[in-house]
Formats: C-alpha cells, structure tokens, sequence
C-alpha cells in the first residue's frame, strides 16, 4: 500500500510503499482510510521530541495518530491510533473509534477531534466546567483555542474572554462567541489592568492555557488576592508556546484560591480516555454537523507529503491529508 513514511528520525515523510497492515488481534478491525490531519504532535512524534517517542530506538514509521475512512461494512468512521494514520490502510480498536454523523464531511471529522481532545477533555474533566462558568481562553488565536471557545459555548459558559496576539483572529473570536477581547499587545500593566477588571466585574472560574510563559504569570498576578476571601478560579494548561517554564510566587497561591492543573497525554485517566471516545468526541461531531463548531482546512493529496510537510499552513487552519 501506499503510505507517509519517516525513514530516519526528524527527516521529511515520504509518499512511499510500506507494507499493509494485518488484523491480528480478535478485537482490531481494518479501517481504509480517506483523511488524516497532520498537527503539532504528529511532528514531534515523527521528530522523535515528543515525550512519548523520544526514548524509542527508530524504525521506519508511518506518520499520523488519527484518521477517518470505511470499515468493511461501509460505515464512515474516525479512529485513533498512534502506530500511523496517513496510509491506505489501518488498524483500528473500536474502543477508540467513533461514528461520523449524516453531514459531517471527512475533512472537518479528520481535523476536529485533535482540537477537541485539546479543548474538551481541559474543560470537562480537569476544570470541571458547568454551565454559567465565566471562561479565559489564554492564547486563544491558534485552532485548538478557537475551537475551545465554540466548545466553552456549547457547554453553556455565561461569559468567555480570549487573549492573543493576532488582532486579526481576536476579531473573529467574537463571531465564534468570545465576549471580550485581550491583547497580548498591551503593556504588562495595561493587560493586568484589564484582566483585573474582567475578574473584579464577572469572576472568572477557569482558565483554559495554550501558551504558557509570561501571559500566565500576568494573569497570576492579576487574580493575586489580599488576603480577604478570594474567587475559585481553576487554571489548566494544555500548551507551551510561550515557553516551557514561569516563575510562581507562592504569595499568589497562598492569598488566591486557584487550582493548577495540565491536560494532555498521559495526564488523563483510562476511564477518562474511554469518555472521550464514548461521549465527548460524539457529541462534538453532532454539534459540528449542526454548524455550532467550526474548523478551517487546509487539504493536501498524500502524494504531495513530502512539499506540504514543512509548509507554512494559513493561521486557524488545520492540515488534512487526503487519501
């Protein structure tokens, strides 16, 4: 079959000729696949930086850790898999499998879940959001946070604040239900200013970070309290784009009720993970295909890998490589 393979570890996948999956195990089922969308960690795993490869020892690889396509039976389905995606064909665990609702194109079902895992899984399990919640999407420009907003709405957040620097993509926030705007322009002052007063008027229940880094630390600084009875307010972080670390006075976590928590591979539970294939995942397509969500695309034939690999993708879009 034909399949995106990595020969040597952190070199450009190649349109190439690999060797057709087999089923062998009795709970497997063979998946051929139509569209893979290539995000972050999909290049980090093909990299080998990503911190659930870097210690393999590298082997010729099929890139890609989700898909959608056919079963045998026609049924139109995503599924997840690391061993790779972006391939003819597949192997896939029904556990980690969903339907692909009437209306839901096999594009937007390949670029969505990636984004929700990203989003959905912070705001239900690690924040424990509830409907009324006043929302902080930090970073929320990129399509993971865009995509948090739309779900934040969906959940019945009362109010939804984003912060970002491309001005151009905070406008169009509003349009996706944000209702207040930001900059990650403004002086350090202006913008703890700001975010001072949007928690002093309306208090913010969760933070839900995609960049970590000094934006976290103002926001910190903002909800510092001064000793009186302060607001709960639960802070997840799921990304690193502004930088791996920050500096924390523990003031703020003693004079300020704020819970600090991550969301991503590894940090969620088994029964967890099977929520997310069981009920998040399903429920957000159903939400897609009644246009409460949306996702933009930017779509590539799989013999065209190697020139859209290491291409600039236009902001707000996802990848997909179809096949």
């Amino acid at each position: 079959m034909k399949a995106a393979v990595v020969f040597a570890k952190g070199s450009i996948p190649q349109y190439a000729d690999f060797a057709e999956p087999e089923v062998t195990m009795e709970h497997e089922v063979l998946v051929s696949v139509k569209a893979a969308s290539i995000k972050n960690l999909d290049k980090a795993r093909a990299s080998g930086k990503h911190y659930s490869t870097e210690n393999d020892v590298h082997q010729p690889t099929i890139i890609g850790s989700d898909g959608v396509g056919y079963l045998e039976d026609g049924s139109k389905v995503y599924f997840f898999n690391k061993k790779g995606t972006v391939a003819e064909k597949a192997i896939a665990n029904p556990k980690m499998m969903v339907t692909i609702p009437q209306g839901l194109d096999f594009s937007t079902a390949a670029a969505l879940p990636n984004a929700i895992m990203g989003s959905a899984m912070a705001l239900k399990f690690r924040a424990g959001m509830q409907s009324g919640n006043v929302v902080l999407v930090n970073g929320a420009t990129g399509i993971t946070g865009r995509i948090a907003v739309q779900i934040a709405k969906v959940y019945g957040a009362q109010k939804i604040i984003v912060t970002g620097r491309n001005e151009e993509s905070l406008k169009e926030l509003r349009d996706l239900g944000a209702d207040e705007v930001v900059s990650l322009h403004l002086s350090d002052e202006d913008f703890k200013k700001r975010i001072k007063e949007i928690h002093s008027e309306s208090p913010i229940d969760i933070v839900i970070d995609y960049i970590w880094g000094h934006s976290v630390e103002m926001i910190l600084s903002a909800f510092k309290g001064d000793g009186t009875f302060s607001h709960k307010t639960k802070l997840v972080t799921i990304g690193g784009m502004s930088g791996d670390t920050i500096q924390l006075s523990s003031q703020i976590l003693r004079a300020t009720d704020i819970q600090i928590s991550g969301s991503g591979l590894g940090s969620w539970t088994e029964e967890e993970s099977g929520r997310l294939f069981s009920e998040i995942i399903p429920e957000m397509f159903q939400a897609a295909a009644a246009g409460k969500i949306k996702i933009e695309t930017e779509e590539a034939d799989i013999e065209n890998i190697e020139a859209v690999w290491n291409a600039e993708i236009p902001s707000g879009k996802r990848l997909v490589i179809r096949i």
